[in-house]
């Protein structure tokens, strides 16, 4: 058995009250127990483990040749970092892989946190029915406060079947099992990734499951767009830091001709969205997209512009530490004089945490909800 009070959350933010593992991790093992044991290698696959509870917890439970997806890239990390913490052979691993049908191809047993997205739940639950064995089980768990009847509704567009267990602990499991192959009676599917077109803008978006805002421009993003015009307009380079679909480094591809935008999330559906909202618009060739932990790619003192909306959110906890860490990168990155030019909720009064990590912030623009400022470092 393993220990999931060992795990550490690291690389990923560390706080108080924020933990590695939670009762809604051990229940769906606990439901899962005899389905692992039954389960021969290469059969059981897990998907959006947060820092490897699942994982290591099936391996614990006797699976071997597990394969796992992980949207962040920081939860990868973890994983790997657990596995030796607790003791995990060489061998024994679980095997990081894309989300992508040879992800779950014959898998038997599939072990899985609901995600906060319908749509995600959506993209990863038509990827199960259509590519892993016909007889697969999913076991998708979570705290009860952050699920909804409608996740029952998703699954059961894709499985014949959808039994729901007995709560423990504030946490329960949905089991969905009869697989609804394209041609067995599943909700056609809209496809994935999803993809739209903003007149005001005049781009296309295209986004996976989960993505921040979908296939849309959200309001702090727009609010941003409406003044970017004004930033660092000499930069022969710009940065697109936690860039989500892509919108603000392809907006700034196609605004300024001869600009290259780097991109980066460590989200790994943004990442393969902004790539390509950047192709649906032409500007493939000038938008380089990184999967990071922030700007852990770039060099010191590298660039002379960095754009960010944000993020609040680590996992289901509103936490500034995020946006700590992306400001601190950002700074990390500018060389003397450069600017970074940042959209958040005014609530989060995020100014002086500005001025002390990046440097001189000055406020761009303000409406009821958003505010923009441009920080010198």
């Amino acid at each position: 058995m393993i220990d999931l009070d060992l795990l550490r959350r690291h690389p990923d933010l560390e706080a108080p009250g924020l933990q590695a593992t939670d009762a809604a991790d051990r229940l769906i093992l606990d439901e899962a127990g005899p389905a692992l044991a039954d389960a021969a290698h290469g059969e059981v696959v897990v998907i959006d483990d947060a820092y490897g509870a699942l994982a290591l917890g099936a391996v614990g439970a006797g699976a071997r040749g597990v394969r796992v997806h992980q949207d962040p890239i920081t939860g990868e990390r973890a994983l790997a970092e657990n596995a030796v913490r607790v003791g995990v052979s060489a061998d024994d691993r679980p095997l990081s892989r894309p989300l992508e049908p040879q992800l779950v191809a014959g898998a038997r047993v599939v072990l899985m946190r609901l995600p906060r997205s319908l749509d995600r739940l959506d993209q990863v639950a038509e990827l199960i029915a259509v590519h892993a064995a016909a007889d697969v089980r999913v076991f998708a768990g979570g705290r009860i406060k952050h699920m909804s009847l409608a996740m029952n509704d998703v699954l059961a567009n894709r499985f014949a079947r959808v039994d729901v267990t007995h709560a423990r602990q504030k946490s329960r499991v949905l089991v969905a099992s009869g697989a609804l192959g394209p041609t067995s009676g599943a909700r056609p599917s809209d496809g994935w990734p999803r993809r739209a077109h903003d007149e005001a803008l005049g781009l296309t978006i295209v986004a996976h499951g989960g993505v921040f805002a979908g296939a849309a421009v959200d309001i702090g993003t727009r609010f941003l767009l409406d003044v970017l015009d004004d930033a660092v307009p000499d930069a022969a380079t710009a940065v697109d830091l936690a860039c989500g679909s892509g919108v603000v480094a392809t907006w700034l591809a196609r605004r300024r001709p001869e600009v290259v935008v780097r991109a980066s999330d460590r989200s790994a559906a943004a990442a393969a969205s902004a790539a390509l909202t950047a192709d649906a618009n032409g500007v493939a060739d000038r938008v380089e997209v990184a999967r990071a932990d922030a700007l852990e790619h770039l060099p010191d003192t590298s660039e002379r512009l960095v754009v960010l909306n944000p993020p609040f959110h680590s996992d289901a906890a509103v936490h500034t530490g995020i946006a700590t860490h992306l400001f601190a990168d950002a700074a990390r990155v500018l060389e003397p004089g450069g600017e970074l030019w940042c959209v958040w909720n005014s609530h989060l009064r995020y100014r002086p945490l500005l001025e002390r990590l990046v440097g001189p912030t000055r406020q761009v623009a303000r409406n009821p909800k958003f505010t923009v400022t441009a920080s010198t470092r």
